[in-house]
Formats: structure tokens, sequence, C-alpha cells
């Protein structure tokens, strides 16, 4: 039977995109979800979800909102105001300005707050997409050592750059990536049966998602809108739901990796 992996992302974002991975949880097909830390709506949405049984991740996050560390220890990360640098920064920037070692302090400041909201170490460790090779190094590193499963991206490759052949291994599983959603043709259908149609029997194939609902703060501080909302609409579609089941496709999270 061939495996799908469908992951939701940026639990904590604002609260109008945690009401829409709620649905997509309660009522739809996600069974991981990343957590962003944080955020202000972090906490409203670990009551949303917290009790359901899915597999729960840190969403680690350097480019929206404020860090949990201290600013002043991880200048590199920050603007003048203590804030996150923007994910427009860091795609600008000419070479990669985040240093490892105030990536760790933050890193690990994030995953303390991870700790403390769920009692329990996260179920996969990964990163919310930024383009820099040492922010991937240092999450890499220490999830290796703190134990954690850790799901980065192939070597070489961007978040928003994976081509059909692109994969990682956690644990022994490989696993392959897809996320079209920054794609400016996007449609989730589209994408999800060309990723089930051309599935592999080698691996897990993976779809990520970031579904929500729209309000004024994630207008305001991300690029990622309509995708989101399209995204809902698919995952909780009873149609797809139902032909999934006709397929004998098996929806695994990363518990199973």
């Amino acid at each position: 039977m061939k495996k799908i992996l469908l992951r939701a992302d940026d639990l904590g974002y604002s609260e109008a995109v945690n009401y829409g991975i709620e649905k997509t949880v309660k009522e739809g097909l996600i069974r991981s979800v990343g957590v962003m830390v944080n955020m202000p709506a972090t906490e409203h949405g670990v009551r949303l979800l917290k009790d359901e049984p899915i597999a729960f991740g840190q969403h680690t996050n350097f480019c929206a909102g404020q860090p949990i560390s201290n600013p002043k220890l991880i200048p590199s990360l920050v603007d003048k105001d203590g804030m996150f640098k923007t994910s427009s920064v860091y795609r600008k920037a000419e070479e990669d300005f985040v240093h490892y070692d105030e990536a760790l302090i933050e890193i690990e400041a994030q995953y303390h707050r991870f700790l403390a909201l769920f009692n329990k170490k996260p179920d996969y460790f990964e990163g919310h997409a930024v383009a820099s090779a040492n922010f991937f190094r240092a999450l890499e590193d220490f999830a290796q050592e703190n134990g954690l499963k850790y799901s980065g991206i192939p070597e070489g490759k961007e978040p928003n750059d994976l081509d059909e052949g692109s994969y990682v291994f956690i644990n022994q599983s490989k696993v392959y990536m897809t996320m079209e959603s920054m794609n400016k043709s996007y449609e989730p259908y589209n994408t999800f049966y060309k990723m089930v149609n051309g599935s592999r029997e080698d691996g897990v194939e993976m779809m990520i998602f970031h579904p929500g609902y729209l309000d004024d703060y994630i207008i305001q501080h991300s690029s990622l809108l309509f995708p989101r909302t399209k995204e809902v609409t698919f995952l909780t579609d009873p149609e797809v739901i139902a032909d999934i089941e006709s397929r004998s496709l098996e929806c695994v999270n990363y518990r199973d990796l």
C-alpha cells in the first residue's frame, strides 16, 4: 500500500490560520501539524488542537514575530526593533547573514517553549522556510544532539524550490517532498493528484500545506494568502477523502516514520 503524509505548517501564525488548520484536522486529512511557538496566537492554536491524536512538530521560525530569546543575543536575526527579519530580507540577501551560534540560541529557546506548551518533545523537528544554510545546519545539529526526529530539506535545495525527485531520509524512511503553495499557478487539487498519480513504491510521498483562513494579522504579515483558504477547501473535501480511501492510500503521520 502506498503511503502519503499530509503536513500542515504555521499553527500559531494568526487566529484565522489556527481555525483553518483546526478544520483540516477535525474534518479533513491533516495528521501532522507544525507549531510556530513564538507567535501571539500560539497558545490559541495549541488549545484548539492539543488533545487531537496527531503528530505535533516544532516549526522553528526565524522570520515572523518576536524571538523568544533575548534579541541582544541574536543580532544577526533581528531588526532594530528586536523583531525577526522578514522572509523578504532573507530572499533579497546576497549572502547568508545568519550566525550559526546565534541560530542555536534561538532554536533552543523555541524548543523549550515547545516543551512548556506540550509537556513532551516534538514528534518532528523542522524549520519555517528561510533561505539560510546556517539556519538549517543549526537545526539539524540541534536535532541530532537532542535525539529529535529531524525533517529537513534535500541538500542543495531551498524549501520553495523542490523538484519532483526531491527527498530526505527521516529515520529509515525515504520521504519525497512536494510543496508548490508559493507558485503563482498553484492549485492544491492539481498538485496533490500529480503527486499521487506519480507516487513511488520506495518511500512516503509528503505534501506540505499551509491551510488557514485570513484575518488582518496574516494579511499584514504574510505573502502567502489565498492559497491557504484553497487548501482548507481541498483538505476537507469529502470527494477527495473518499477518493483516497478508494485508492487504498495509507495516510501516515510523523510518528509512523
